[in-house]
């Protein structure tokens, strides 16, 4: 389901709406594009960590990285989940912010690691914790679909 004033159009063609502003529903195609990116991001980047930076980086460094790796992995996984849950179950508004916040989060905690380790630049682990922030308000908002479902 729409919620509010979410109207969308049905393209009997494809059988889904059409995009309406930024998201359909969960917009899925967009967000299954982004999962796919990151999930292939995942794996060059823990096999570039394995096989290239070992031995470059301190272990704290490879630490580091690996942290970032699997909590891009992680939250990319949790993307994948809200896009297999059908647009009827949860809160739809809240499902979209879960989303966004999980793909801030990726950006940021993930992204301010993966540079801090290569760079060691301290300010990058300075940011680190907002990325962290946006994991969690990102859980918040799935467990907000759920209660606001009912």
């Amino acid at each position: 389901g729409l919620v509010g004033s979410e109207m969308c159009i049905r393209d009997s063609r494809i059988g889904h709406p059409k995009p309406c502003g930024f998201f359909i529903p969960m917009n899925k195609l967009f967000w299954i594009q982004v999962i796919a990116i990151n999930g292939l991001l995942t794996v060059i980047l823990g096999a570039f960590a394995a096989h290239v930076l070992d031995g470059v980086l301190t272990a704290q460094r490879i630490e580091t990285f690996d942290t970032a790796v699997q909590y891009h992995l992680f939250h990319t996984l949790a993307l994948f989940g809200l896009v297999c849950v059908d647009d009827t179950v949860l809160a739809t508004r809240w499902i979209k912010y879960a989303a966004g916040f999980f793909l801030l989060g990726i950006i940021v905690f993930c992204g301010s690691l993966y540079l801090f380790a290569a760079t060691s630049i301290s300010i990058l682990a300075m940011i680190t914790p907002l990325g962290g922030l946006a994991f969690m308000i990102g859980w918040i908002m799935l467990l907000l679909s759920a209660i606001r479902a009912n």
